[in-house]
């Protein structure tokens, strides 16, 4: 009889793993595959190349300091210098975190003018004035739409992002078609939507993208995502949680039992909890509580090409202002004006894979390079992290391994037509020659990870705050069993590498015993 079973060892189910033990409980964690962390780990992707990448999610924002405080978590989460560069014609749009005098230099070169500049200024202050108010209230008890209002206290703000489609927004505050897609960006991170549907999708999207820890930067892990996972799984162990790998949930029942099978020997075992926390999306809880699944329309479906690379150099730009270490020490966006992301929407939604894929790149190794082994960084090498917009499951269903090869060369395609030389012509090769790259769809995270409908966030995110009256005071955590509960990206207020549902969860535990 433990208090508390954990079904998933991702590094939310580790967070409230780390918490409940510190508390006292006794506690295990279930994990299917061979290692903890989920999704947050560090692999050397191609044999025989020393690099450690980021195999799937790769940066952090939303993990807030008090997590990382309470838990004595050792990561540095290392802060970029440059934002974004973004090419455009012949030149681009650099912003520079460190030299406002260089941004606004650029904005005018590329829109001819000041307005968006400025523009660009009221609107991230405002995004930065949502995100202070907003980030502590994520680990507290849910507020109701007109208790989190009040905590923002800004009519402005929560016109623009919590109540107006923000394709609108955007149209209405920039006239640089450009600026506008720099914008949009954050709206469309594995998620297929239309920023101007007045569903509103895209907006909570973008909320997610913008509020992390108080600031909306989005930090490099020293290490590689591994260094998160690993620290929080050290401290979940140091405070006495019994984390297993290797097992997988086969069923849990409302009254806490938990059976399980042993992945290597094919042994059943049952386990009872006086808590059951789930770290899995929440179409799998409901097959594993025999409540069916969530097919048909509503199901999950995620939205992005992964591309790992390991280059044996950067390539050269078009841009003779803008040296590559600084193109691609920020996000660098590829084909994502407002004209291009609508118009690659409009080809998926129809069924196609887009012509030419909008799609952003960042070099981990730039701002971390302990994730190389001694010779690449003495040679120059670097990892690339290529992540594709608009490229939902439902294209990769009929032929996955055809469809695949399709959105790739036309993601490598469409990143050729901003580069100054091919990009394959800066691939690294493994000693057996075969290139130094890697491509996930979302049916291949579906089949490897679990991940129904390869959604990275386990299901479209939510607002921050009870959409329902019996929500008002609660964790956001809850299920129609009451010793059964969400800790991870399918709750409310989850997705990204955060750690708050896994926080909120413990915390929910905690007040009932």
């Amino acid at each position: 009889m433990y208090d508390v079973v954990i079904a998933g060892g991702g590094h939310n189910g580790l967070v409230a793993a780390a918490y409940l033990a510190g508390a006292g409980r006794r506690v295990l964690v279930l994990e299917r595959l061979g290692h903890l962390g989920g999704l947050a780990v560090s692999e050397r992707v191609f044999p025989g190349v020393d690099a450690r990448l980021s195999r799937y999610s790769y940066l952090v924002s939303l993990l807030p300091t008090r997590i990382m405080r309470d838990l004595g978590l050792p990561v540095e989460l290392r802060r970029r210098r440059y934002a974004s560069y973004t090419p455009i014609g012949a030149g681009g749009l650099l912003v520079d975190n460190a030299d406002d005098a260089r941004t606004a230099a650029s904005f005018t070169q590329v829109t001819g003018g000041t307005g968006d500049f400025a523009a660009w200024r009221r609107f991230y202050a405002l995004a930065a004035r949502v995100a202070r108010r907003v980030a502590p209230t994520l680990l507290e008890p849910l507020r109701d739409r007109a208790g989190l209002r009040g905590v923002v206290n800004d009519d402005e703000a929560w016109r623009d992002l919590f109540e107006r489609p923000i394709g609108d927004v955007v149209a209405e505050r920039f006239a640089d078609d450009g600026v506008r897609g720099v914008v949009l960006t954050d709206a469309l991170i594995g998620t297929f939507a239309d920023p101007d549907d007045p569903g509103l999708l895209a907006n909570r999207c973008l909320l997610y993208h913008v509020v992390g820890d108080g600031t909306g930067d989005w930090n490099v892990p020293v290490g590689g995502m591994g260094a998160v996972s690993g620290g929080l799984a050290e401290a979940a162990r140091a405070a006495g949680a019994d984390l297993r790998t290797g097992m997988e949930v086969l069923a849990i029942d409302p009254a806490g039992e938990v059976t399980f099978r042993e992945t290597a020997s094919g042994a059943e075992h049952a386990v009872n909890a006086r808590h059951v926390l789930v770290n899995l999306p929440p179409a799998v809880l409901a097959r594993v509580m025999g409540e069916g699944t969530s097919g048909g329309a509503g199901a999950p479906e995620g939205s992005q090409l992964k591309v790992n690379m390991v280059l044996s150099r950067l390539p050269r730009l078009r841009d003779p202002s803008v040296r590559p270490e600084e193109a691609f020490g920020g996000t660098f966006h590829i084909n994502e004006t407002q004209a291009q992301l609508a118009a690659a929407y409009a080809e998926a939604a129809a069924g196609r894979v887009p012509s030419l894929p909008p799609a952003e790149v960042y070099c981990h190794s730039l701002t971390d390079p302990s994730i190389l082994g001694p010779e690449l960084r003495t040679s120059g090498a670097q990892t690339l992290t290529l992540f594709g917009l608009h490229m939902p499951a439902r294209l990769f269903r009929a032929d996955p391994v055809r469809a695949r090869e399709e959105a790739l060369r036309a993601t490598l395609a469409s990143f050729d037509t901003v580069l100054a030389e091919p990009i394959e012509d800066c691939l690294m090769r493994t000693p057996e020659g075969a290139p130094c790259l890697e491509v996930k769809s979302p049916v291949d995270l579906e089949n490897e990870a679990g991940l129904p409908g390869g959604h990275i966030f386990h299901r479209d995110l939510s607002w921050p705050y009870a959409e329902d009256a019996d929500e008002r005071g609660r964790w956001g955590v809850e299920t129609g069993h009451p010793r059964v509960l969400l800790c991870g990206a399918g709750a409310r207020r989850g997705g990204g590498v955060s750690g708050i549902p896994g926080h909120n969860a413990a915390r929910a535990v905690l007040e009932a015993f």
